[in-house]
């Protein structure tokens, strides 16, 4: 790879990282060809960018946008590294998990996984990202727990107006 070629990678980088609040890094280290492939397809359908780089390559990209954001990461970087890129927070983590299930494996293995300036390092916190709420489910939890009383006061209402009604269709 020219000097070139990396400036450019390092870049393509760059602008994914800025792109996306949330990222993982996993390692496809001994999946298959066909694996890998069936891994891209299932990111691909779930809206999850997937881009396989150097760990040099990321750790300089990373460095080059906030090397203090980013500290908790480059420990990561080592062995074959595939970066999955989100919207949504857990997305990625549910694909490892299917993946995993389909497969009867324990790859892809999440090196890190970068939320929303939050840095989560080891496969341990896997079953843990793909627990966490998304900005829309936390918005219609709140709704609803908004409505609930609302809904309370009306059926109480409804049931006094019927009462009422009952009573005086009793006269």
């Amino acid at each position: 790879m020219t000097k070139d070629q990396k400036n450019e990678v390092i870049e393509v980088l760059k602008e994914k990282f800025s792109q996306y609040n949330n990222f993982y890094i996993t390692d496809t280290e001994a999946l298959s060809v066909e694996q890998v492939s069936t891994l891209r397809r299932s990111c691909f359908d779930k809206q999850v960018e997937m881009k396989v780089a150097k760990n040099t390559l990321i750790k300089k990209a990373l460095e080059a946008l906030d090397a203090e954001k980013y500290a908790g990461i480059y420990d990561a970087l080592h062995n074959v590294t595939a970066l999955m890129f989100s919207e949504n927070p857990k997305e990625p983590a549910l694909i490892i998990s299917s993946f995993r299930k389909s497969s009867n494996g324990e790859k892809p293995v999440l090196k890190a996984a970068f939320i929303n300036g939050e840095v989560y390092t080891g496969d341990n916190n896997l079953k843990a990202l793909t627990q966490i709420k998304t900005k829309n489910e936390l918005i219609g939890e709140v709704i609803g727990l908004l409505q609930s009383p609302a809904k309370r006061v009306l059926a109480g209402l409804l049931q006094h107006h019927e009462k009422q009604a009952e009573a005086a269709a009793a006269e």
